[in-house]
């Protein structure tokens, strides 16, 4: 019923109850819509939003990525700048070993060349290779492209160590080798009788001098040649006071005819050592040293091996 005024004619509007009922439920059904509308509308903001972080993620372990592939890369670098030095070493010692298969570099005389030109040693300096190429490729796959790439810097720096340990026991050897070699003159003074025959100067027959004779003043030092363990120090028939010491490999050396020994017997000595001081004693003409090289027990001329 509606009433305009109170003078204007009365009317009546009757509503069905189905139509109430259609209304009431088009009326849930949009606000249920609305609802879920806004709800969906929201969640797709968090999924953007989201996949903005996800984005920005991404892009930053694609770069950080590109920094583990350079580092990578400049790790490869540097052990094949190894490997080659290595290689180098091989040739130059003579200790290339096919069996082991340590060596890598060429073993032919060509290639033996050419590895120690000097444009191959600009290469083992500024030899960088390019990173990994990884364009369309999925994070998880250039993840698993470095890991294979590391697996095999990781054998490479193993062989290289084993490689690299044998050279180092070669040159210690070199090393303990060339501080036995006896390279110095023993005793300043001017040599009065060379290594070979010679007329005895007590009995003018021919025979052989077993070393060389250094003619200096009474009480001039006498210095270690090499290193080297004394093995005798004491009085000799023919070649007076005497000291012998061994250097090791075969080499041994003898100082006769001293006013006195410095060393004992098993005493260590190193290269320039004063061990005793120049005498007259023994089978001997005048004040001088007798000095003598032996390897292997046989005289050697003691000038071959001296360097200064």
């Amino acid at each position: 019923m509606v009433v305009p005024d109170r003078h204007a004619t009365v009317r009546k509007y009757r509503v069905p109850k189905s139509l109430l009922r259609l209304t009431a439920v088009v009326a849930v059904v949009v606000l249920c819509l609305l609802v879920l509308g806004t709800v969906h509308y929201f969640q797709l903001l968090g999924d953007a939003a989201e996949a903005a972080a996800l984005r920005e993620e991404n892009l930053q372990l694609r770069t950080e990525l590109m920094g583990v592939q350079e580092k990578v890369a400049h790790l490869g670098a540097t052990l094949e700048r190894v490997e080659r030095l290595d290689s180098k070493l091989r040739m130059l010692t003579q200790l290339n070993d096919p069996e082991r298969n340590l060596a890598i570099g060429p073993t032919d005389s060509e290639g033996s060349a050419a590895a120690i030109t000097g444009g191959d040693a600009a290469r083992l300096v500024a030899d960088v290779p390019p990173p990994l190429d990884t364009e369309g490729m999925s994070v998880d796959e250039v993840i698993e492209l470095i890991n294979m790439k590391l697996d095999t810097l990781s054998a490479d720096a193993r062989r290289e160590e084993t490689s690299l340990h044998e050279l180092s026991e070669y040159f210690h050897d070199q090393k303990a080798l060339l501080g036995a070699m006896p390279a110095i003159w023993p005793a300043r003074g001017w040599v009065t009788s060379n290594f070979g025959m010679r007329e005895d100067p007590f009995t003018g027959a021919r025979r052989m001098h077993a070393g060389i004779d250094i003619a200096a003043q009474p009480g001039t030092p006498v210095h270690a040649p090499a290193d080297g363990t004394v093995i005798y120090s004491g009085h000799e028939a023919g070649y007076g006071n005497l000291v012998i010491i061994d250097h090791g490999y075969g080499v041994q050396t003898f100082y006769g005819h001293l006013l006195e020994s410095f060393v004992r017997a098993g005493q260590k000595v190193k290269r320039g050592d004063k061990i005793a001081a120049i005498g007259n004693t023994g089978r001997s003409t005048g004040p001088h040293l007798h000095y003598e090289v032996r390897v292997d027990g046989i005289p050697q001329k003691p000038t071959k091996f001296i360097l200064d």
